[in-house]
């Protein structure tokens, strides 16, 4: 019975998910940067992220109790922090564009990333919005602001939800920051594992018969996730199986909510 029930829950969220992403949508493309959308196929090259991979493995908790990974910002050293900023001046000597595009999804994700901490480290422990967080940068000498990367690029190009729970924000309220720099190996795997965390975590999906309550996330990216009925399968999709049978059968009111504060080890949650 439990198999049975797990086998139809995949092939109506598989069904879902097909029908999705060969849907085009006219408002992404409409934000797309078509400069950045080149690359070299027949490049095998692999753009090095072990520095920031170290980085993260370093300073990201992925045991804390409240079950969402955090940032250890007020541990972070001199030196590493010096590390961060080589290691992003290194990406920004990159043209992205001469490697092939799996290599520049997990080079744009990489560097958004890295920007985040990097911006965050300069106010911490300063409260803040992170959703503000913007800086300018020039790669390959065209100037673009961190927004950019995941509004103009990522999103726009690659056509792909998933990379919207790679995108970190920093807050408790995001998908997770995961302890691995994304490579063109690892990086299906990670958005994958990212998307299934956060829609099975309370900051992620709360659902019972009369009521959800949602991330805002997926309201401020409805481009990407569609509406509420493609929602519902997508959620269905990743949820644990006692979950996806209430979402499965939900047809009560969505609420939206987003908690903005640092995600930092300090930062109790709930509120």
């Amino acid at each position: 019975m439990r198999a049975f029930k797990r086998l139809f829950l995949i092939s109506v969220a598989l069904g879902y998910l097909s029908v999705f992403t060969s849907t085009a949508v006219a408002g992404l493309d409409s934000q797309s940067w078509p400069i950045w959308n080149k690359s070299d196929e027949s490049n095998p090259a692999i753009i090095d992220h072990s520095t920031f991979d170290r980085f993260l493995k370093t300073y990201v908790l992925t045991n804390h109790p409240s079950g969402i990974n955090r940032f250890r910002y007020g541990d972070v050293s001199r030196r590493d922090s010096k590390r961060l900023d080589a290691y992003i001046e290194q990406m920004t000597s990159i043209d992205p564009r001469q490697y092939r595009k799996r290599e520049q999804k997990a080079y744009w994700l990489n560097l958004y990333n890295a920007l985040t901490i990097q911006s965050l480290l300069k106010k911490y422990p300063r409260a803040l919005d992170t959703r503000k967080l913007n800086p300018r940068i020039r790669v390959a000498g065209v100037k673009l602001r961190r927004a950019d990367i995941g509004d103009r690029i990522l999103r726009p190009i690659w056509h792909d939800y998933k990379v919207i729970f790679g995108l970190s924000c920093a807050s408790v309220g995001c998908p997770a920051i995961q302890a691995s720099a994304y490579t063109a190996a690892n990086i299906n795997k990670l958005l994958k594992q990212s998307a299934r965390e956060f829609i099975n975590h309370p900051r992620g999906l709360v659902v019972s018969r009369h009521e959800m309550r949602v991330s805002k996330i997926f309201d401020w990216y409805r481009e990407d996730f569609g509406d509420d009925k493609r929602l519902l399968k997508l959620f269905a999709h990743y949820a644990d199986d006692k979950k996806a049978l209430y979402i499965l059968g939900f047809s009560g009111d969505m609420k939206f909510n987003y908690d903005a504060r640092p995600n930092s080890p300090e930062t109790v949650w709930p509120l």
